[in-house]
């Protein structure tokens, strides 16, 4: 059911709201990994000047800039900068046990996660490259960041897009891994199949990755009636810690086998960290 145009109007209200504060957040950690990051810095085919250098052999009449060569014996050619071709996208999980958070003090899952997927999208198109959410079309420019903002506020269908995956793409997925697996051995070996190299980040909050629980605590799945009481919450600290790491190994064992990266970030802990380890994977000096 569609609904009523002033239901709608309300809910784009609501999720345009977030966009002001993502951005500046975003900006400032792009900022802390890559203060004066633009462009690719290598003399290429582009629209951006980039260098002055002496004509040499095979430069002909057409490429020397006549003006800068009139002010010195020398003939310069005006060379611009490189332009990359290549497309990164970026999955966020739409899955409601991302909105977990364990204390007002702390980000959810999503919003963490909707700050370092922006963040790097900001990186990575001031070096030229195209970005965009997978599932939706990649771009360039500081448009393509207020699109990808915008993207990212807006509810996504549930299940990864495992269709949308194209070759020789760079993909990063965030999510917090604790479902069902199955669709990411899927994902990572058709990602293999198609020359794709990128990286999964766990996201945890600081309750699920330490399990501080004690005494008697009413555990539920934030949209689903499934529910579970207990009595002694300490007493499935050593299990539920157990079944996390393995997890873990079994998440770094398949992107192992599917060439690529797995890391893991608590909401606790500083995003530029975590934001620095996935710009050396999808950055310049990464699997470019």
């Amino acid at each position: 059911m569609i609904g009523k145009p002033s239901d709608l109007r309300t809910r784009a209200d609501k999720a345009s709201a977030h966009l002001p504060a993502l951005m500046l957040a975003s900006e400032r950690l792009a900022a802390m990994i890559a203060p004066g990051a633009h462009g690719l810095r290598r003399a290429g085919p582009g629209e951006d000047f980039w260098q002055y250098r002496p004509a040499g052999v095979g430069d002909g009449a057409r490429s020397i800039d006549w003006r800068r060569s009139a002010r010195s014996d020398t003939e310069f050619v005006r060379d611009r900068e490189a332009q990359s071709a290549q497309t990164a996208q970026i999955w966020l999980s739409p899955s409601p046990d991302m909105d977990f958070s364990g204390g007002p003090d702390r980000p959810t899952k999503a919003e963490r996660g909707r700050v370092l997927a922006l963040a790097l999208g900001m990186l990575l198109l001031r070096g030229g490259e195209k970005v965009g959410l997978l599932g939706q079309a990649a771009g360039t420019g500081r448009l393509q960041a207020d699109r990808l903002a915008e993207a990212l506020c807006r509810p996504a269908p549930a299940d990864f897009p495992l269709t949308e995956l194209r070759p020789d793409r760079h993909v990063l997925i965030l999510s917090d891994f604790l479902t069902d697996p199955d669709w990411i051995a899927q994902a990572l070996q058709r990602a293999a199949g198609l020359g794709i190299r990128g990286i999964l980040v766990q996201i945890l909050d600081p309750d699920e990755e330490s399990f501080p629980f004690e005494g008697a605590v009413e555990f539920r799945a934030p949209a689903a009636a499934t529910r579970h009481d207990s009595r002694d919450a300490q007493g499935l600290r050593d299990a539920y810690l157990a079944r996390l790491a393995a997890r873990r190994d079994w998440l770094r064992e398949r992107c192992a086998q599917a060439g690529w990266q797995f890391d893991h970030h608590v909401t606790s802990d500083d995003p530029a960290q975590i934001l620095g380890r996935i710009w050396a994977v999808l950055g310049p000096k990464g699997v470019h």
